[in-house]
């Protein structure tokens, strides 16, 4: 049975609603953000062609003779370790919207469909907005593959509406796991929810409703942190790096922070995005949320420019934490930095 709302927990509100830890700003109104939108210049889709990709066939990510990742588009990923498939924040649809004729529409496709995926073992799921929960993909993905789905508290419903059976959905509070063999050699496999900053809504009337997070899964000798959606508390991800780290994997965002000034307590820009990566104990990172949907007002090419600038000022080296190449193979074998094979 899922997890019960516990107002004596600090994320938790007496309301049956969930906060961030530490000071967050007073909720912004739909009306303020028509307004920033109105008023500031928006990301030019015109040069999506400088995101760069690969073409990825079916028989690479069905014969696996190692442990890798593929970027699938925006904060999707295809995480195959031990022989198990995993995806984060499947969205495949053209718009990250609750309509298919409105909303931000996709300027770079994902480089495999649905239909051509290996064998889908856990789906994890960071939050409800649009760009990260997508119904048509997830009622697609079970239709074909019947996996596990692991979603922060109170997120089910999402999944139930659309035929995924309750028995296979397991929502977690922050600090929750949840330990299960999976995949044809029965591997095991931990998932725990960890904190984000953040917030949840899929209208006009349910923020925070429903709990965010961030991931950790551990399988074989891996352990991989997946970042979801947040701004940055340091406290917050020093405590995962020290509960959990360090981890060979790290997917963190790294886009969708522009203007700063009314994004910064949600997205992280990259040099927050380096300062996670060091704070988790990441060996090597991948940065996610970028490349796909007009979400933010930064050039589209920007968030990796600035990942790589960060990572400079810092000392740290660049190949240690890159903006991926759509349809890439990522080898994570015996290696501290970044090879592709293809």
């Amino acid at each position: 049975s899922a997890p019960e709302i516990t107002p004596t927990r600090p994320h938790h509100t007496a309301e049956g609603t969930f906060k961030n830890l530490g000071t967050s700003p007073s909720p912004r109104s739909f009306f303020s953000f028509l307004w920033m939108r109105a008023n500031t210049d928006w990301v030019d889709v015109s040069e999506a062609d400088q995101v760069l990709r690969v073409t990825v066939s079916a028989a690479e990510l069905q014969e696996v003779n190692q442990d890798q990742v593929i970027w699938l588009g925006h904060s999707c990923f295809l995480i195959q370790v031990n022989g198990l498939n995993i995806l984060t924040d499947p969205v495949f649809s053209d718009r990250a919207s609750p309509v298919s004729f409105a909303g931000p529409k996709r300027y770079t496709q994902p480089p495999i469909s649905i239909a051509k995926l290996p064998e889908i073992h856990a789906v994890v799921i960071s939050h409800n907005h649009y760009d990260h929960l997508d119904q048509e993909s997830i009622e697609l993905i079970e239709d074909q593959f019947d996996p596990h789905w692991y979603v922060p508290l109170k997120n089910g419903e999402l999944l139930t509406e659309v035929n995924v059976p309750s028995s296979r959905v397991i929502e977690l509070d922050w600090w929750d796991s949840s330990k299960a063999t999976l995949g044809p050699k029965q591997t095991p496999i931990t998932f725990t929810a960890t904190p984000a900053q953040h917030w949840s809504a899929r209208g006009l009337f349910d923020r925070n409703e429903m709990l965010w997070s961030s991931w950790v899964f551990a399988v074989g000798e891996h352990k991989v942190f997946f970042g979801g959606d947040t701004g940055y508390h340091s406290e917050l991800f020093k405590d995962i790096g020290k509960r959990l780290g360090p981890f060979s994997l790290g997917v963190i965002p790294i886009g969708a922070y522009a203007p700063r000034e009314f994004m910064h307590y949600a997205h992280v820009k990259p040099k927050e995005a380096v300062s996670i990566h060091v704070d988790v104990k990441s060996s090597r990172s991948l940065g996610a949320h970028w490349g796909t949907f007009p979400l933010t007002a930064e050039p589209v090419m920007d968030p990796p420019k600035m990942l790589r600038s960060s990572l400079e000022e810092r000392g740290i080296s660049t190949n240690r934490f890159i903006a991926p190449v759509l349809g890439a193979i990522y080898s994570l074998d015996n290696q501290r930095e970044w090879v592709t094979t293809q």
